[in-house]
């Protein structure tokens, strides 16, 4: 009487092990797929990361190549540099209202033409020079000036510094003038000294645009 039994029994638990084992494979299964996935993830921010720092590498070496190259102008406070950017005080530059070049700017902005030639021959930059003033209107009439804004006139100093640095052998395609007018102020224009440090010419290097492909006739 017994064996019957025992044959019953181990028809009831095969079903319940198979089930159990399909269970544990799916199980098995899912956690392969998200152990994967946190994989892909880990791998894909190391990559990121190690882009960013590399990045960051890059800079820092532009900006020390950039400081080698102006050490002279740098070191006796003709000019600035921060970010990247070399900065000039209008009032070296400019007499109020005028984009004529003062001699002693003229001859500033003659000093960094060698060095930013020999910069720019070792990278794959050019130059954007910017004109800032501060958001005083521009004065009209007798003893007032020819531009119509702040928008004109730090266009015309921009394109004059510009044209000096071509001057002194900065290829045409090396170097290009923006207009800010009062815009991106470094210091409030409510006092005399805040107007003066907006009033400003800035050299930045930047990437040289990629040219398109020529198109096959």
């Amino acid at each position: 009487m017994d064996e019957p039994l025992e044959i019953e029994q181990e028809g009831v638990g095969t079903p319940a092990w198979a089930a159990f084992g399909d269970l544990m494979a799916g199980v098995l299964g899912a956690f392969v797929l998200v152990l994967a996935a946190a994989l892909v993830g880990q791998l894909d921010l190391a990559n990121k990361l190690q882009a960013e720092v590399a990045q960051r590498q890059a800079e820092q070496a532009r900006r020390e190549a950039l400081e080698r190259a102006l050490a002279g102008p740098l070191a006796d406070g003709r000019i600035t540099l921060s970010d990247g950017r070399i900065g000039i005080s209008g009032a070296v530059l400019f007499a109020i209202g005028s984009d004529q070049l003062h001699a002693d700017g003229r001859a500033l902005i003659k000093s960094l033409a060698l060095p930013l030639r020999t910069y720019l021959s070792q990278r794959d930059e050019i130059l954007m020079v910017s004109g800032f003033t501060d958001d005083r209107g521009m004065l009209s009439g007798k003893g007032g000036t020819k531009f119509a804004d702040n928008w004109e006139l730090s266009a015309q100093r921009a394109l004059t510094v510009t044209r000096t640095l071509m001057a002194e052998g900065l290829p045409p395609d090396a170097v290009f003038a923006a207009a800010f007018g009062p815009q991106q102020p470094v210091a409030s224009n409510d006092e005399a000294a805040g107007r003066a440090l907006n009033r400003r010419v800035e050299i930045a290097p930047t990437p040289r645009p990629r040219r398109a492909a020529a198109s096959a006739p």
